[in-house]
């Protein structure tokens, strides 16, 4: 009776760890995201004031971290070839490892800079999280590190052509998560469900080179899967998969995510690209946009643009009234929600490839190389705290980052990823959780 006792408090104690969302940041960009305790999140800190711990993570992730209560869930690949892909579980509140759940890498490249690196970011929820990898590998874990079942998607479908790889990250409802494979070769949207793995539709869609993520969006009662992707802007209906509006005046939107605002709202981005090849479509391809459901089908309209803004990797974002657009140069554009006016265009010390924060008065914006600058929401451009993550003085670049490549070109940028890149975060309960490639770091009071 005693054993049994034991073991029946032990099973509570396993499922007790698994709250039912009162705090998460479940999915890219926080999609679904509970918030609890925003008024405690840390403005300023320093690598020796501020840094409630870090703890070293295996091989290099480009992910960001999501949570569900007090876990939080982060991918990384190890390996020369990427052999080994891992998903890990932290505990917030102390850093602790939980467990690191390790995968056999289906499709085996060399690991260099130039391929995503465990890119797309997970989803979790009360029950599962549910990794994709650029190698087509999915795979479903609980939140004790047991593995629910796994698939390959290029099993199906073929493998993805694209040379640098695929950093497009799955976005979740209650009952299924959508994986979009925008790639020179087939691409498509499939939808599969989180408890079984099976897949529900799949809707092919024209080959392309694009790296954005979906959004889900609800929009006149109807839950949609919103695309933002190399030349067209596209809404699917959540339950069957099928296309209901498409709108193509859009050109260069190959890596931000829309951003739903409500009400049919959401903002899209588009960069000109590294060759300036894109620059006349993406200036009107930073916009506002709105999708309504009218008496002949649905119509998607662009409210105003934001033709100045030139941003790069990271997603715009709308608070209190303003809407930031920020770019590799570390440039912030800031316009009026309702009328697209320009308020100011102002320079941050360290470019910024994550998307901007903001909570309360203040916006985040979390610099490639560790300095995170936060500013005062509003119209007025005013910076109230500069802070490092780690010391740029005590970090010494990696030679071998660069050495390798065979060309100039190469090695120039390879030489950019040469120490720690800050590239994800999660907000947890009056904390911030950043990562960088090797590491994962908790800020706060």
């Amino acid at each position: 009776m005693a054993v049994f006792l034991f073991l029946f408090a032990a099973l509570l104690a396993n499922y007790a760890v698994i709250p039912d969302g009162d705090s998460s940041w479940p999915a890219f960009l926080g999609q679904g995201a509970i918030i609890s305790n925003p008024e405690k999140l840390p403005t300023k800190w320093s690598p020796k004031d501020g840094v409630l711990w870090s703890v070293a993570t295996p091989g290099h992730g480009q992910s960001s971290p999501v949570s569900w209560g007090d876990k939080v869930f982060l991918t990384s690949t190890n390996g020369p070839k990427k052999d080994d892909y891992h998903v890990q579980c932290y505990s917030a509140s102390e850093g602790k490892l939980l467990w690191d759940y390790k995968l056999k890498n289906s499709d085996p490249v060399e690991n260099s800079v130039y391929v995503s690196r465990a890119a797309p970011t997970p989803v979790v929820d009360k029950n599962c999280v549910v990794t994709f990898f650029e190698s087509g590998d999915i795979v479903a874990i609980d939140h004790l590190g047991k593995e629910l079942w796994k698939s390959n998607i290029t099993d199906k479908y073929g493998k993805f052509k694209n040379k640098f790889g695929l950093s497009g990250s799955p976005v979740q409802n209650k009952d299924h998560f959508f994986v979009l494979v925008d790639d020179e070769g087939p691409s498509y949207l499939v939808a599969v469900e989180k408890k079984t793995g099976k897949e529900v539709w799949k809707q092919d869609r024209t080959p392309r080179s694009s790296w954005s993520s979906p959004g889900i969006h609800t929009i006149d009662g109807t839950e949609q899967v919103v695309v933002s992707s190399a030349g067209s802007v596209d809404g699917y209906d959540c339950s069957t998969g099928k296309l209901l509006w498409t709108f193509t005046d859009v050109g260069g939107n190959t890596g931000c995510t829309p951003v739903s605002l409500g009400s049919g709202k959401f903002l899209i981005a588009a960069s000109g690209g590294r060759d300036g090849g894109n620059v006349e479509l993406a200036r009107k391809s930073n916009a506002l946009m709105q999708v309504k459901r009218e008496s002949d089908g649905w119509k998607a309209n662009v409210l105003w643009k934001a033709e100045e803004a030139t941003p790069s990797w990271a997603s715009p974002m709308a608070h209190q009234g303003c809407v930031y657009w920020v770019n590799r140069t570390g440039l912030i554009y800031c316009f009026d929600l309702e009328t697209g006016k320009l308020n100011y265009k102002e320079r941050t010390k360290q470019s910024c490839w994550a998307t901007p924060y903001g909570v309360g008065n203040q916006v985040y914006f979390f610099g490639k190389d560790g300095l995170t600058t936060i500013i005062a929401a509003g119209k007025d451009f005013r910076v109230i705290s500069e802070n490092e993550l780690w010391d740029p003085n005590a970090v010494a670049p990696d030679p071998a980052a660069a050495a390798k490549e065979t060309t100039e070109e190469r090695r120039n940028s390879a030489a950019m990823f040469s120490g720690p890149t800050q590239y994800g975060y999660a907000i947890v309960d009056g904390k911030i959780i950043m990562r960088t490639g090797d590491r994962l770091y908790c800020i706060g009071k």
